[in-house]
């Protein structure tokens, strides 16, 4: 079982989309997002599997939930520096957004 205090050491953040590709090289399709994170944080890269639910066109100022203190991960020629949040449904991955309009940089508390 996880603690709180597992779950506290997660720094998950509320960041923009500003700029999304397909990651060609990636062995499982997904694609390359780049998530304005505000002023403090700045934009980080994240490679999604998230084609299934999402077209390119639809994620531009897609606000999303990302966990941004994971270690960065290779995947193909790509960096990930953070992790964006998204339910595995039975149609695809799901991402995880704020209801209302947040302020880049956010933290989930």
């Amino acid at each position: 079982m996880a603690s709180f205090e597992d779950f506290m050491k997660l720094d998950i953040r509320v960041g923009t989309i500003i700029k999304a590709e397909v990651n060609e090289k990636a062995k499982k399709p997904a694609y390359k997002l780049w998530i304005d994170l505000g002023p403090e944080i700045g934009i980080k890269k994240s490679s999604a599997q998230i084609t299934e639910m999402y077209q390119l066109n639809e994620l531009y100022h897609k606000q999303v939930l990302a966990v941004i203190n994971f270690k960065p991960k290779q995947i193909a020629d790509f960096i990930s520096e953070v992790l964006v949040l998204g339910i595995y449904s039975k149609h695809g991955v799901v991402l995880i957004t704020p209801d209302k309009k947040a302020q880049n940089g956010d933290k989930l508390g």
